[in-house]
């Protein structure tokens, strides 16, 4: 089968479609960024043409993505128009699935979650029970009818392989190999796109597009602190994924050898000792409170126990603190960040945990003392991983040159 050759007047009108598409977006990510703002500031920021910059805006207006508001000022001649995104017009679905619970949402294009519902752990991690939340994702959409429904964001506690949509291993859900994106697929065909990512990667997103720091920050590794410990590596604002999807597992890299056993099946890993869980533990044992079957302590509570002066609380924070400061000094070393920003519940004890991050840094660290790391806890008021899963369908938006496999087909190239 002979395909067509490209003609040169082709390369003219898709070179022509590349550049629009990427004046758009270049558009619509300072609106979302510097917002409002008006077509003259936006072509300053820019460095386009006010022409380009008016042609481009009024296609946003007519795809409803931004909203015109002419700011009253007193000032004499014509009032400004600024730009703005609109609100509950664009909206994405989120999940994240984590063994303590499984959290769903919907999220505006700006990050503004509109519905939210936490769902209790299943007995066995089904596929009856991924088909039971995106039913309850699908209700939310209902209350909000005039919205349209962009797609739907998942983030895993476990090793994803986002290219494909599959979850390679996530051991505390029990799930090895599972094909998650065909699974939402098949349950929610008019969805649209499907993006599955890995929780402290999409933490790590959720930081980047919505975080908000005193300092710039384009490189940095976010640490997420649950019931067991994640990394997301940023890199020039790109998250690192891994050859085999695995980059940032730092929760179960050695900290001790034969030490304490951890849920991947090994011994002493990051994890068994820096986790919500570990922290839990030491508490029980220092406080020699009995394990009651019928009732989990949880890491909210430790934490709040320790905000209010109880000692075995506070011991265990502190001891938290010090093991994430051996493991942080790792990180420091291989990945040379701006910052690391840590996210999770013991960020409400930073008082006591911060101290003992940076003592045990300080310790260890001949490289600190020439490069200091700023070590932050998260600028989210809301849980990361499920930010970072409605962040996946929106970057998209905010990113689509519109240049796809069908505007190509068919067309050969004309030179060499």
């Amino acid at each position: 089968m002979n395909t067509p050759r490209r003609s040169k007047d082709d390369h003219l009108k898709i070179n022509h479609r590349v550049v629009r598409n990427i004046n758009r977006s270049l558009i619509l990510n300072v609106i979302r960024e510097k917002q409002p703002i008006s077509r003259s500031e936006i072509a300053g920021v820019t460095k386009l043409n006010k022409s380009t910059v008016s042609s481009i805006v009024e296609a946003l207006v007519a795809e409803e993505l931004v909203t015109e508001h002419t700011n009253v000022t007193k000032k004499v001649g014509r009032n400004p128009i600024n730009l703005q995104l609109t609100q509950e017009k664009h909206l994405v679905g989120a999940i994240y699935f984590d063994s303590a619970k499984t959290s769903i949402a919907l999220v505006d294009i700006d990050g503004s979650i509109k519905r939210e519902k936490a769902i209790p752990p299943p007995t066995k991690w089904t596929n009856d029970f991924v088909i039971r939340c995106l039913k309850e994702v699908q209700l939310l959409v209902r209350e909000v009818p005039q919205a349209k429904i962009k797609g739907i964001g998942v983030s895993v506690a476990g090793v994803v392989d986002s290219m494909n949509s599959r979850v390679l291993f996530a051991p505390n859900l029990g799930w090895e190999d599972f094909d998650l994106g065909a699974l939402i697929k098949s349950e929610w065909p008019t969805v649209g796109q499907i993006t599955i990512e890995n929780d402290a990667r999409a933490s790590a997103l959720a930081e980047l597009w919505f975080g908000k720091h005193s300092i710039g920050l384009s490189s940095f590794v976010f640490l997420s602190i649950g019931r067991g410990i994640g990394t997301g590596i940023v890199v020039d604002r790109r998250i690192l994924n891994g050859t085999t999807h695995a980059a940032g597992e730092f929760g179960h890299s050695t900290l001790i050898d034969n030490g304490e056993p951890c849920s991947c099946g090994n011994r002493g890993c990051w994890e068994a000792y820096a986790s919500d869980r570990a922290t839990v533990s030491r508490y029980r044992t220092a406080s020699k409170r009995p394990i009651d079957s019928q009732y989990e302590l949880t890491i909210e509570e430790v934490v709040a126990l320790g905000q209010s002066g109880d000692a075995a609380a506070r011991d265990a924070l502190r001891q938290t603190g010090h093991y994430l400061g051996v493991g942080v000094e790792n990180i420091i070393r291989g990945v040379d960040p701006e910052a690391i920003i840590v996210g999770g519940a013991i960020t409400k004890a930073w008082d006591v945990v911060y101290p003992e991050i940076i003592e045990s840094i300080n310790r260890h660290t001949y490289f600190w003392k020439h490069h200091k790391v700023s070590i932050l806890p998260t600028s989210l008021t809301v849980n990361a991983a499920l930010l970072g899963a409605a962040a996946l369908p929106i970057r998209r938006i905010f990113s689509d040159f519109k240049v796809t496999h069908q505007q190509y087909h068919g067309i050969a190239p004309a030179f060499g």
